[in-house]
């Protein structure tokens, strides 16, 4: 994509990049200044909750190394995600050179060392910008052929957990350090001021004890502010590390200074410093927690796509990866198992329960040229599909990406926000050192005014307000997520004050989603209802179809003895077959049942009917003729009244679209 732009013509690429190591709106504002000065560079918005980078970039101009660097030069990391890929094909250097020329062209890729000698390529790369089965197929194109392993590399959300893994286990061994040393300071501090602990306690080695400390606490629990704090400064810009910084030096060095050179009198502050430090550690290590919690809802989705499929190689079925799968493969898709990609139908019938997708609990009959996708689940027959989407094409895929994006999305209170907060720490130290020098030239107390500058350096902590509303957008986008609803963006949550209409879905929201027998039949004569459940229920027992499970919950709730079944079959997307108590017993879709032979006229009125009611209906042939009907129907919600009346109440209008 090509666009103009100050008067040149640019090549436009977005690229996401994920960022350890920020704790404050002041340090993606320092991420976003040291990428956006750089020349290829169109455009850089950092979200802090969600902890991403996204960026416009000319390739031509800068590369995703260089792109990476002035992060890293900004004092903070950029996760990547690691693939080892055996090749085979290559017969001197210059085959290895293609291959590393090849995959270093992937857009989304940091590094690419390819190894001939090992016949195996070292891909270093950004989940999510790319990933195994681009990577593969980069290979293919320069003409050599990819072996992926199982697993098939790293996901984004792999790449992501555990970097925040490692910065919650980083943060709260800090945290533990700290305590250790912090509780017994601030005890045997306040045990002295408050004179609880005699005369021994205001001894002048006492003052060297509390040095000791403290030091610890200031120089490895402490030290990632004092890293954080220089770095802004470099940067020319000022966070919240700045402010604890400087409140805890001021504090730790008057301190020193009085034990060094008034060892026998004088306050000292080591337990301010000290407990600042542990207490916004402990912040720091619940908020790191809280981020990782947030990225949930994505990883759930990413749960719906199975890891590997059966792929159909020369007549044999084999396992692979899914991030092996490409365009045209033809996979096999078993009773039960998962649609790993989108594609189409090529041999055999089933159902599939497309719920994920759709919310409609009702399994859809597939057959030869109907499409699949990815995520949805196969019931009752063996199906073959030919791959046409896959890896980040697929339906599934874009719903992942547009509920990403969502959680990084701005809102209007952010920008505001955000603006405040750029200049929050200047105005904080600006009033800190107005504050010391009223109280030392208005009390003539220097020692006073210290404390003062100290309390209010550190209270003011801008991190609160520049994290407040991403990370609220973060965790509503991915609550909903996880509930079935999807935001496309921030403003679009941000909007939701303002909705005067609630159009509803009937299925699975204002009902259960799940097919319950609502009613039974009997079109013999000699048959009770309660006998030609169990016999359907009975032909059903072997069946994994919702509405045929539905079937067998109600005569198991009924608490009817089931008779032996025996030559039990299924035909997908149609029926079932089975010899129940010696019966030929038929149980599916009307037409179906009539294709088999059984008369229908005398249920056809019955099924128009229930039909006319919204209820899908099962016909029951037993010995050539039909026996009785089925009907299944997805049953309204107790709660789902109150919820439609409670949305009248507060002035909306409420619609149903079915």
């Amino acid at each position: 994509m090509y666009i103009s732009w100050k008067g040149r013509i640019f090549m436009l690429r977005k690229i996401r990049l994920p960022i350890t190591g920020m704790h404050c709106v002041n340090c993606a504002n320092g991420v976003e200044k040291a990428v956006s000065v750089l020349e290829g560079v169109l455009g850089a918005r950092v979200n802090l909750a969600s902890e991403n980078l996204d960026a416009e970039i000319d390739p031509e101009l800068i590369s995703l190394p260089e792109l990476v660097d002035a992060v890293k030069k900004a004092g903070f990391q950029v996760p990547l995600a690691r693939l080892r890929i055996p090749v085979t094909g290559m017969h001197c250097v210059n085959c290895a050179g293609g291959v590393e020329k090849a995959l270093s062209a992937v857009s989304g890729v940091f590094e690419a060392k390819v190894n001939f000698a090992g016949e195996e390529a070292h891909v270093a790369y950004i989940a999510g910008e790319t990933g195994p089965s681009e990577l593969a197929e980069a290979v293919r194109q320069a003409g050599f052929t990819p072996v992926m392993e199982e697993g098939g590399g790293e996901a984004l959300e792999d790449v992501e957990k555990a970097a925040r893994e490692a910065e919650v286990a980083e943060q709260k061994k800090k945290f533990l350090v700290g305590a250790a040393f912090t509780i017994p300071l601030f005890i045997l501090s306040m045990g002295r001021d408050f004179n609880l602990m005699g005369a021994w306690s205001h001894g002048a080695w006492v003052n060297y004890l509390l040095w000791f400390l403290a030091t610890p606490v200031m120089f490895y629990t402490g030290l990632d502010y004092f890293r954080g704090g220089w770095q802004s400064l470099k940067n020319k810009s000022a966070n919240m590390d700045v402010l604890v910084s400087m409140g805890t030096s001021v504090a730790y060095g008057y301190s020193v200074f009085i034990v060094l050179f008034f060892p026998t009198g004088g306050h000292v502050y080591f337990e301010t410093a000290a407990v600042i430090i542990t207490l916004i550690k402990l912040g720091k290590l619940l908020e790191a927690g809280t981020r990782g919690k947030s990225g949930e809802a994505i990883r759930k989705l990413m749960d719906l796509s199975p890891k590997m499929a059966i792929r159909m190689e020369e007549g044999l079925e084999v396992e692979v990866p899914v991030s092996a799968i490409r365009k045209g493969d033809r996979i096999v898709l078993r009773p039960g198992s998962t649609v790993p990609v989108d594609g189409v139908v090529e041999e055999g019938r089933s159902a599939v329960d497309e719920s994920m997708l759709t919310g409609e609990s009702i399994p859809v009959d597939k057959k030869p040229g109907d499409i699949v996708t990815g995520g949805t689940m196969n019931h009752g027959g063996r199906l073959i599909m030919v791959a046409e989407r896959v890896g980040s094409e697929t339906v599934l895929s874009g719903i992942i990406r547009m509920v990403r994006d969502a959680q990084g999305s701005r809102t209007r209170v952010q920008a505001l926000a955000d603006r405040v907060a750029a200049v929050f720490v200047p105005v904080v130290v600006a009033v800190a050192l107005l504050t010391f020098a009223i109280w030392w030239l208005a009390a003539g107390d220097a020692l006073e005014g210290m404390v003062r500058l100290v309390a209010v350096l550190v209270i003011a902590c801008p991190c609160a307000l520049g994290l407040a509303t991403p990370t609220a957008v973060m965790a509503g986008t991915g609550r909903a997520a996880e509930r079935g609803i999807l935001f496309k963006n921030g403003m679009a949550l941000e909007d939701a004050a303002e909705v005067d209409t609630v159009v509803f879905d009937k299925t699975g929201t204002l009902t259960f989603g799940l097919p319950e027998l609502t009613d039974v039949l009997s079109l013999d004569a000699g048959l009770s209802e309660k006998e030609l459940l169990a016999l359907g229920a009975a032909a059903e027992r072997g069946s994994e179809h919702p509405v045929g499970r539905a079937v067998l919950k109600a005569a198991e709730n009924e608490g009817l003895f089931l008779p032996p079944t025996e030559n039990f079959s299924s035909v997908g997307g149609a029926g079932v077959k089975a010899l129940v108590d010696g019966h030929a017993i038929l149980i599916g879709r009307p037409d179906w049942v009539a294709d088999e032979g059984v008369d229908m006229a005398f249920g056809e009125g019955e099924i128009l009917k229930l039909r006319r009611e919204g209820k899908t209906v099962l016909a029951l042939g037993m010995g050539g003729r039909l026996a009785g009907l089925f009907a299944v129907a997805d049953t309204l919600r107790p709660e789902a009244a109150e919820v439609v009346s409670r949305l009248k109440s507060m002035g909306m209008r409420t619609v149903l679209m079915t």
